[in-house]
């Protein structure tokens, strides 16, 4: 019997995140789609990033392991949904890999750029969740700091390219 985990309307189990960066979009997306820039920004201080793989393709598979100050890996495996190039990435990690399912089905990620002016792109990411526990204990995780501080960071290495 197929039944949903929580009737909440998805705006209830979203996190959105809105950003003007100080730097074009498909400078923005290459820091989003190209390994060694992913690893100069996806993580906030102290964490960093010691590996990041993309196939960059609806259906190929991404695999980011974030590395802790004492240096404890958390690899967050996943699977691209949507790519149009410099426009909006989804992914999820409800897949691992090739349609095989996670233990723990947890968000669905979008990243949308958009033109704000010359050399300038508004970023939002959004991400959505089964339930609205998740959606709490991904707040609660520091979403809104931990991501903001990455968009501090994207915008970083995007403008510097």
């Amino acid at each position: 019997m197929c039944t949903s985990q929580e009737n909440a309307p998805i705006a209830q189990r979203a996190l959105v995140l809105t950003r003007v960066l100080r730097a074009p979009r498909e400078k923005v997306f290459r820091a989003w789609t190209e390994p060694e820039l992913m690893k100069r920004w996806f993580c906030p201080p102290p964490w960093s990033v010691s590996r990041a793989e993309v196939d960059l393709r609806p259906g190929g598979t991404s695999l980011i392991v974030m590395r802790g100050p004492d240096g404890t890996e958390m690899p967050c495996p996943g699977v691209y949904l949507e790519v149009v190039k410099n426009e909006k990435l989804v992914f999820t990690d409800a897949f691992v890999r090739a349609w095989e399912p996670s233990n723990r089905a947890f968000m669905v990620g979008t990243i949308l750029l958009e033109d704000a002016g010359p050399g300038k792109t508004t970023y939002t990411a959004k991400v959505q969740h089964w339930t609205v526990a998740s959606r709490d204990e991904h707040e609660k995780m520091g979403f809104y700091e931990g991501w903001g501080k990455c968009a501090e960071q994207l915008e970083e290495v995007a403008g510097g390219l």
